[in-house]
């Protein structure tokens, strides 16, 4: 049986609650997103007003390029409407038949929340609420005929990734050190172990990048959040307030079959998501455990930076040309630059012949729809799965490890409610547990915390750290598959 949003084992986190994640969500970062929206559109219409004069009078161009600046003047219109509700918490309105997935389940679960008095801005379940919030924005866009494929946070994912070159060449440099130990290291695991430990922690704090949240940090301060070496990796391990690492590595060194297939269930595009092809790369290369790596993308713009089809497609393109990265930002040593080079080439390799794929076309537009991935981008916690998305639930059942990404997909799999801090990670998953393996790589950006040990709890809380939503924590958590 499907949840329902009104029946959780807890309270969701909502903003009723003044000091949480949820109200600040509200108050603050959701109207940066949308006037950020706004202003890209405009910014867009604006140069498509200025290069007017450039077209031949009466052409089907001036045309079109009329029409775009009346529909994205109709957008504009819209997301400032949903500010203005927003602020003064209004109903969520219902999703318009726009053709694309999940209009009548959404439009369901507010009638739900009504019932309840919880279908308000400031009394919706926070997660739902964001959930409902980024598929009514590609409603808007997605009625239109001229903004249909339109990204609003494309530039704006570029732009940081075009900032990450100095992590970026430190990690392919690192790829290549290993690259020459690669037969001892595969055949030695007390090396393997040490190096998967690496990964690890590499993936996890990559996800320190999620633009949905930098919306009042400098350029320094995320570049600060990607930091890569080795001593920073051993510095954040008191960090890891729930670590499962151990039990990983035991796990995927008991897999005999030594063709297994690893899914990633993506997170943020740019950094992140380098940093998870360098953990796939290690996988397959480097391991004689997994023979095949599966990445799972969102197919519509999703909590600003989660990876779309086009942005998995354009990162390994923008890695090996030679002008992604400005002239300010090549690396000190050439050398780095050609091990960039034959790392991301590597990747290409392995797209072309299958060992890496992405769960849907890679050339999918955004709004397709499709059964492996439209669950991603409904308004339910990870708990069904296997009732509405059976297809794709069928297909993890053949992976030999799952591996979630990031501070959204952990909400979603642990429902976002106020469990006790002390609860185990196999009962925050509920159903969704034992079925296939899974790993969760999460760094502390929203309130719901399980599988931490009380006394670690209060005495965060008691020395006034906003622990459970500032970045500086995170939690590795592994389930196997139920025997």
């Amino acid at each position: 049986m499907v949840s329902s949003v009104t029946d959780y084992p807890y309270p969701p986190y909502d903003p009723t609650d003044r000091s949480g994640f949820s109200y600040e969500t509200v108050v603050k970062r959701w109207p940066i997103i949308l006037t950020g929206i706004i202003d890209t559109i405009y910014r867009i219409d604006h140069d498509i007003s200025v290069s007017l004069p450039t077209l031949a009078a009466g052409s089907g161009e001036v045309s079109v390029a009329e029409a775009k600046i009346a529909e994205g003047k109709e957008i504009i219109e819209k997301i400032s409407q949903l500010k203005y509700d927003m602020a003064r918490d209004r109903p969520l309105g219902a999703i318009p038949a726009d053709g694309e997935a999940y209009v009548e389940e959404y439009n369901s679960a507010l009638s739900k929340l009504a019932e309840s008095h919880q279908n308000t801005w400031f009394t919706a379940p926070w997660l739902f609420a964001e959930c409902y919030l980024y598929r009514i924005l590609r409603s808007y866009i997605s009625q239109s005929v001229h903004w249909r494929t339109f990204d609003p946070f494309f530039g704006q994912k570029e732009e940081t990734f075009r900032g990450s070159s100095k992590a970026i060449y430190q990690l392919a440099a690192t790829i290549h050190e290993l690259d020459v130990e690669r037969k001892a290291i595969r055949e030695d695991k007390s090396k393997l172990a040490v190096l998967f430990k690496e990964m690890i922690q590499m993936c996890l704090w990559g996800n320190a990048t999620d633009l949905s949240l930098l919306t009042q940090m400098s350029h320094d301060d995320i570049a600060h959040l990607q930091t890569v070496g080795k001593d920073a990796q051993a510095e954040r391990l008191r960090y890891i307030l729930k670590d499962d690492q151990d039990r990983v590595i035991a796990y995927l060194e008991s897999l005999t079959e030594k063709d297994a297939r690893i899914d990633f269930v993506l997170d943020n595009a740019g950094f992140e998501l380098f940093t998870d092809f360098v953990f796939a790369d290690f996988l397959v290369t480097f391991t004689p455990y997994v023979k095949k790596v599966v990445f799972h993308p969102k197919l519509i713009p999703w909590f600003v930076s989660d990876v779309t089809p086009s942005d998995f497609k354009s990162t390994i393109p923008s890695l090996l040309s030679e002008t992604f990265f400005s002239s300010s930002n090549t690396p000190s040593d050439p050398k780095q630059h050609e091990y960039l080079q034959q790392m991301v080439t590597r990747w290409q390799s392995y797209l072309d012949s299958g060992v890496f794929e992405l769960s849907v076309p890679i050339d999918a537009e955004l709004g397709q729809s499709h059964p492996k991935c439209n669950f991603w981008t409904g308004p339910w916690p990870y708990w069904d799965l296997q009732e509405m998305a059976p297809e794709l639930w069928e297909d993890f059942k053949g992976s030999s490890l799952v591996i979630f990404k990031g501070d959204l997909n952990y909400p979603l799999l642990t429902g976002d409610v106020q469990w006790p801090v002390t609860t185990t990670f196999e009962t925050a998953v509920g159903r969704f547990g034992g079925a296939f393996p899974i790993l969760s790589l999460r760094t502390n950006k929203a309130d719901v915390v399980v599988g931490v040990p009380q006394d670690v709890a209060d005495k965060l809380d008691a020395a006034g750290e906003k622990w459970r939503v500032n970045g500086k924590y995170a939690l590795v958590s592994f389930l196997p598959r139920r025997a």
